[in-house]
């Protein structure tokens, strides 16, 4: 067997400060085209995750209103899932939505552009598959070159390479890394989030990339940009709020909201009516208050990251970047670590 290979992910590095002439956060701007195709730009480069607790019709509005971009999932009916791009389009003018690679994928495709959808998500959890070629290829033969095609979940470089070959002009990285699936605990495959970014930032393809899971903070998002991605996809963190789907709910730990993996027991029950694998889990988190609140805090993260390094673009941050590795105790003084003091 040969030698294993050591796989980093965003807790253990750091990005070392550099000499920064950054004299204002308005000098930065970190937005970015989503591809090389249809002239998509995100001043904001974070998309939500097409999950049934994270993006509905409210999270796809105001993640435009960010500056963002709004996957609407696909665990409904066809006519539930236009009927939201449809009541969002004259709002908001760019709108995607997730479809998968069986049974009506092709008619949900076609229904969705048709209703407003300019990006489609292939959105399964293996996207290095015969079955996710199949698809990108056919939606490619049967829709128009405005539609821009994201797909996904890949690891490695070669499946980042076969999937941009395929056609896709996104691609979403990191297998097993959200804090709601156990892919990594049920199957035994996976590859630390920041290590895949590492890998598929060595392609010579102009396919995007997009860092998705096992991000929890601005810092992550920084890091995260720094070792190659253009865009990052958030679940968690986007998860909670009043834009989310799903209720309040009043608990002994105080108010609340669902959030859970859609490859979940609870979520596979609930949109299908049956139940296979089982990767991901379900669970209340607490309630966030209002989505474009937790936005501009991140904005204002990742701005202030960029000038630590002294870039103006995440472009400029991927060229200066320099990466060190934490040791746990450097993990801890990272932490504000007084209050486990207390």
């Amino acid at each position: 067997m040969e030698k294993l290979k050591e796989a980093l992910t965003y807790d253990d590095v750091l990005l070392t400060p550099q000499y920064s002439d950054v004299e204002s956060r308005k000098e930065i701007y970190i937005g970015n085209f989503l591809g090389d195709g249809p002239k998509i730009k995100l001043d904001l480069p974070i998309i939500s995750a097409p999950m049934d607790t994270v993006t509905g019709p409210d999270m796809v509005v105001a993640m435009a209103k960010a500056g963002g971009l709004g996957i609407i999932h696909r665990y409904n009916s066809i006519e539930e899932q236009c009927k939201i791009v449809k009541d969002a389009w004259e709002t908001v003018e760019t709108i995607g939505a997730a479809v998968g690679v069986t049974g009506d994928y092709l008619k949900r495709a076609s229904r969705l552009v048709h209703s407003g959808a300019k990006v489609l998500c292939v959105d399964v959890a293996h996207g290095h598959h015969k079955l996710v070629e199949r698809a990108i290829k056919s939606i490619k033969e049967m829709l128009t070159d405005s539609t821009h095609i994201m797909a996904g979940n890949v690891a490695t470089l070669e499946a980042f390479n076969d999937l941009a070959d395929w056609g896709a002009d996104s691609i979403r990285c990191n297998i097993g890394g959200g804090s709601i699936c156990s892919t990594r605990i049920q199957t035994g495959h996976g590859m630390p989030g920041l290590q895949t970014l590492f890998e598929c930032a060595k392609t010579d393809r102009p396919t995007r990339i997009i860092a998705d899971g096992g991000i929890r903070t601005s810092g992550d998002i920084v890091k995260a940009y720094a070792a190659g991605a253009d865009f990052v996809m958030l679940g968690s963190m986007l998860a909670g709020t009043d834009e989310s789907p799903g209720e309040k709910i009043v608990t002994l730990k105080g108010v609340q909201k669902e959030y859970r993996g859609m490859a979940s027991k609870e979520a596979q029950l609930d949109w299908r009516g049956k139940f296979s694998s089982n990767e991901g889990v379900s669970t209340l988190i607490p309630y966030k208050g209002r989505v474009e609140d937790i936005l501009e805090d991140l904005k204002n993260g990742i701005t202030s990251g960029l000038s630590y390094s002294g870039a103006r673009t995440i472009l400029e941050l991927q060229a200066k970047a320099k990466f060190i590795r934490q040791t746990r105790a450097s993990l801890i003084e990272s932490s504000t670590h007084i209050l486990g003091k207390q």
